[in-house]
């Protein structure tokens, strides 16, 4: 009986729209500058109002010797006031290392953390990026989750960031 009732719950989740996807893609481009250093970047979706923030990811030094690079998270402005002054670094599944120039990608589903449990509604993935003798920038791309039907949206930054892409799929 529980083997039955096991395999008819497996298939309704497996049929059902719950399995929604978002991929990011940031390109981090090369400036031509005497001193360069990887930016920090901070990755959240926010309410479409810019109300509640879900951290989605932080890059940051985190090889810097006893835990200094956590001392420019603060020149994230936004990100740093919104929620960062509040969160001990490292953050398990939250922070990682600094990114080299390119195009990077992360994927998140909604049966996992940090989308697991998103209310449906209007919202915006923002990305913050500053640098150690650079500059800062903030995109935002504005969504709806779950989505209904694939999605794709990006921004294009001036300096710190290049293009940022959001995919959805249902």
């Amino acid at each position: 009986m529980r083997l039955l009732i096991s395999a008819a719950l497996s298939t309704l989740a497996a049929g059902s729209s719950l399995a929604s996807e978002a991929t990011i893609s940031i390109d981090i481009p090369q400036l031509a500058v005497a001193e360069y250093h990887k930016p920090y970047v901070a990755m959240w979706v926010e309410q479409a109002d810019g109300g509640k923030i879900t951290n989605l990811a932080v890059w940051y030094d985190v090889n810097h010797k006893k835990n200094e690079g956590t001392k420019w998270l603060k020149d994230m402005r936004q990100w740093w006031r919104r929620s960062g002054r509040e969160l001990t670094m490292p953050v398990d599944g939250l922070s990682s290392p600094t990114r080299a120039p390119g195009t990077h990608q992360i994927k998140f589903d909604s049966a996992g953390k940090p989308l697991e449990g998103l209310p449906p509604g209007k919202y915006q993935l923002v990305i913050e990026a500053a640098r150690e003798v650079g500059g800062r920038e903030l995109l935002k791309i504005p969504f709806e989750w779950p989505p209904k039907a694939p999605a794709t949206s990006e921004a294009k930054g001036e300096r710190e960031l290049g293009t940022v892409t959001l995919k959805l799929n249902p």
